[in-house]
């Protein structure tokens, strides 16, 4: 559809009247909101007498606070008894944490990433005990996860010719 004189004078009226493009547009009808944009660009219309403004009042929900990280897996402490506290402070004892208590929510840090079971199944977890300082894993599952290179031999002529007869 074309621009026509009353078309025009009726973007110029709703332009002034601070409608946006997209609302000329649909009240114009035949055009898109580029082609009003475009329109008002070439005219050298301007002024507006407000900034357009959205419809409907958009209502914005608070985000969460997010919470407080986890702090990174130390071994746990044997809990005292409530008598006991309040006597001399008597030292600090701690357990080795055994495997498989760490989900994907949990794993912090510092703790080993070991995985324990199927990852389709619900009972799925981490190793989780304190990982070494370097790496993702504890000291035994570094063990596992970490061979040693096998150092190659050095092949003799029988040897390599026994092994080229395979493809001969």
């Amino acid at each position: 559809m074309g621009w026509t004189d009353e078309r025009v004078e009726l973007l110029k009226k709703l332009w002034q009247d601070g409608l946006s493009a997209s609302q000329i547009a649909k009240q114009l009808g035949g055009v898109t909101r580029n082609a009003v944009i475009g329109k008002v660009h070439r005219l050298g219309l301007s002024g507006r007498a407000a900034p357009s403004k959205p419809q409907r009042t958009t209502f914005k929900a608070p985000r969460p606070a997010r919470p407080a990280p986890a702090a990174p897996a130390a071994p746990r402490r044997i809990a005292e008894p409530v008598a006991a506290q309040h006597a001399a402070p008597a030292p600090v004892r701690y357990v080795d944490e055994t495997p498989g208590t760490a989900t994907v929510l949990t794993l912090g840090a510092h703790m080993c990433k070991w995985p324990i079971g199927d990852p389709s199944l619900d009972s799925f977890t981490f190793c989780g005990r304190r990982s070494e300082e370097n790496g993702p894993y504890c000291h035994e599952h570094a063990q596992v996860a970490y061979q040693p290179a096998q150092t190659k031999k050095k092949s003799s002529a029988a040897e390599l010719a026994r092994s080229l007869r395979r493809y001969i």
